[in-house]
């Protein structure tokens, strides 16, 4: 999921947005001001719309440590992190390669409850020294802020270590699954399941609760449920695709056919001359002789058409040394997944690491599952 907005960067990674997290943002805003309002009635409207503002605000900062406590431990494991980005039901670290080892599995998936667990305990432990107890109504606003803070944290955890896929619990249980089956593919399909049986209990759940006299809180959980449903049926469908290519050689599915531009041409005569006549999306840049880059349509966008004419081909290519590559003896799920993690369309294929022979593409991968789908 990528961030329609970027906030900054945190411990060197980058803090996103996505437009789903501002609605989200605004209903918890308003829920919070009801739930004030109904413990706290002898507040102000002012006090009560204050308190529900930045208590929002401050859970969706708990929300970025939970998902940074991932990105640190991934990183520390070697493993890159692109960014964080907020959305609709939490957050997403960006980890930019698959872990290697059932241990590193667990040890990203554990990472974040046990954050949310830690910051629960600080926020009712601050709001104690500042006044709070559970057994008493009437709370101050900075006490009443803190204590929700740590219950939400506390619920935060519980349900992320419910062990279905792709919640953190799911994270753990294919990391157990996997260090048994010794099958990272064969435990995320599992870890999957379990997260869609998770997903039909809460939507059960959430639909009878709301018809039972709960309302939006009931709503709010069958959601929740379906959107687990969605993901953990993603997953489940990418594991089969990946065993299915896991056989499958690059070299029998790469395009071979791509096109030679010397890198001075210019961006008018590319488009004029190739895409608009061809239709093709494989491209390959050459200077002196040697492969420089790779080309794409969707890398003409970022160029003005006022600068078509004297723009180059070599100004907007991907360099070859800044592309991730595979080569024609790998399998089609390394190179994937080696897609997905450099967010690329289409990577090259380079024999003996230095001669490229084709280029494989999130295209021709479909194509491969297409017909697999249609015999059966």
């Amino acid at each position: 999921m990528h961030p329609h907005f970027r906030v900054g960067r945190l411990l060197g990674i980058e803090i996103g947005v996505h437009l789903s997290w501002f609605v989200i943002a605004f209903l918890l805003t308003l829920s919070l001001g009801t739930h004030f309002r109904g413990f706290e009635p002898a507040w102000s409207e002012a006090t009560i719309w204050g308190c529900a503002l930045v208590t929002s605000l401050l859970f969706f900062v708990t929300l970025v440590l939970h998902e940074l406590a991932h990105a640190l431990v991934a990183r520390a494991r070697g493993l890159p992190v692109g960014a964080i980005t907020l959305f609709a039901l939490g957050g997403i670290s960006r980890i930019e390669k698959d872990a290697e080892d059932p241990g590193t599995e667990f040890l990203i998936g554990i990472a974040g409850p046990a954050t949310s667990l830690a910051i629960g305990g600080l926020c009712l432990g601050a709001a104690a020294l500042v006044g709070w107890r559970p057994d008493v109504d009437d709370v101050a606003p900075v006490p009443a802020v803190l204590s929700w803070l740590g219950y939400i944290n506390f619920a935060l955890a519980v349900f992320n270590l419910v062990p279905g896929f792709p919640l953190d619990g799911g994270r753990v249980l294919r990391a157990a699954l996997w260090r048994v089956t010794g099958e990272r593919s064969r435990a995320t399909r599992a870890a999957a399941r379990v997260g869609q049986v998770v997903a039909f209990g809460l939507v059960f759940v959430g639909v009878f609760r709301f018809f039972t006299g709960v309302n939006v809180g009931g709503l709010w959980l069958a959601f929740i449920g379906w959107f687990l449903l969605s993901a953990a049926g993603s997953s489940y469908r990418e594991a089969r695709a990946l065993d299915q290519l896991q056989t499958v050689r690059v070299g029998d599915v790469m395009s071979r056919d791509c096109v030679l531009l010397e890198h001075d041409t210019t961006i008018a005569d590319f488009v004029r001359s190739q895409l608009l006549r061809t239709g093709r999306r494989c491209f390959v840049v050459e200077k002196d002789g040697l492969v420089a880059g790779l080309v794409a349509p969707q890398d003409i966008r970022a160029v003005p058409r006022s600068r078509w004419a004297d723009a180059t081909v070599a100004e907007v290519m991907r360099p070859l040394t800044s592309l991730r590559t595979t080569a024609p003896e790998a399998s089609v799920s390394e190179a994937f997944l080696a897609m997905g993690q450099g967010g690329a369309q289409q990577i090259p294929v380079l024999a003996s690491g230095r001669q490229l022979v084709g280029v494989i593409s999130r295209g021709d991968i479909l194509r491969l599952l297409q017909t697999r789908a249609e015999l059966g």
